[in-house]
């Protein structure tokens, strides 16, 4: 191979070694949840991306065997290459040809070494870092093309080498774990606050806004006992003469012993002012029914999906113990966040 054809093979080299790299690094460091948002933004290259973000053993395991392949070539091409051009000029200047070979072979690698690990290597791996989704979503398409191409060795190469992860007790996965789970981050404040990285105020509000979601409705349930009730034939003044003494805007509609819904006070006085004689049973609004197990984030989020205000507790049995409103709840998850 001549030396320009040899110089041109080594730029494509180095140029090929970086783009594995860059897509390898930009995988990695790619936040999930702003790709997902920019595969539905339609953005190009976005979809591509988070694809790889799924398959990331399979996309890794390109990206080394790229890396491999250019690194052999460079090896097998570009470093005779150079010192083949070396070597003559050190004999011109006398020294022995055993001499000369070994200074132009040593030249040869540092240099190529040097090319490989600046520009093959380090400088796409920090612009990719630098720019983690724009380069994924730059890289993506071209990245899983050629993965798509060599997919049998790749997955024959990742089959064994999870099969040497495994025979250290260790689970391979293909998606890169972003989120920590309560429990990790909750010991990760225990460690902040033992290391002296934040004070124990500081801690307890930190634990406290990550374990208050958790905690169960048994404890924040107003008892049964307590529940102001209207009757499912209570006209628009009972409800309101009752929601005034007890000092509630929301009273609980019961015929009987089945609870019926929730009525409002507001609404009473809607009827009332529009001359309607209501009762409290086509005034009431269904209520989701929960247990004394469900945790408070739990509730929230069933009290938001029925867009009600009350939710009753029910023991195992299905006998009525309690009950909790939204606002209670989002006080109770405020006061956790800024107490």
């Amino acid at each position: 191979m001549s030396f320009p054809m040899a110089l041109f093979v080594t730029v494509l080299l180095l140029v090929a070694s970086g783009f594995f790299v860059a897509g390898e690094f930009a995988l990695v460091a790619a936040k999930r949840h702003r790709m997902e948002k920019a595969a539905e933004e339609g953005r190009r290259g976005a979809k591509a991306a988070l694809a790889g973000m799924r398959e990331l053993s399979l996309m890794l395991a390109g990206a080394q065997l790229g890396i491999t392949v250019c690194t052999l070539g460079l090896g097998s091409i570009s470093k005779p290459a150079i010192s083949h051009q070396i070597d003559p000029l050190l004999l011109k200047l006398g020294l022995p040809a055993g001499l000369s070979y070994g200074i132009a072979f040593a030249f040869a690698m540092a240099l190529v070494v040097f090319l490989h690990m600046v520009v093959g290597e380090m400088a796409p791996k920090s612009w990719a870092i630098a720019h983690p989704e724009r380069s994924a979503m730059l890289l993506g398409t071209p990245f899983r093309a050629v993965v798509k191409a060599v997919r049998p060795l790749l997955w024959v190469l990742n089959q064994v080498s999870n099969a040497l992860v495994r025979m250290c007790r260790v689970q391979p996965r293909d998606e890169l774990t972003a989120v920590h789970n309560r429990e990790q981050l909750t010991h990760l404040v225990e460690e902040s606050e033992r290391l002296g990285l934040i004070n124990k105020t500081a801690s307890e509000m930190i634990t406290r806004s990550l374990t208050e979601p958790q905690t169960p409705l048994a404890g924040l349930q107003v008892p049964a006992d307590e529940i102001v009730t209207v009757p499912a034939d209570a006209d628009v003044d009972t409800i309101l003469s009752t929601a005034t003494a007890a000092g509630r805007a929301r009273l609980l509609v019961k015929d009987g012993e089945t609870v019926l819904g929730s009525v409002h006070a507001r609404d009473a006085l809607v009827a009332r002012a529009r001359g309607r004689a209501a009762t409290a049973r086509p005034l009431a609004r269904p209520v989701p029914e929960l247990t004394g197990t469900d945790s408070l984030s739990h509730a929230v989020e069933q009290l938001r999906r029925h867009r009600a205000s009350l939710a009753v507790i029910r023991d195992a049995d299905g006998r009525l113990t309690g009950l909790v409103s939204l606002d209670d709840l989002l006080a109770r998850l405020m006061v956790a966040r800024t107490t």
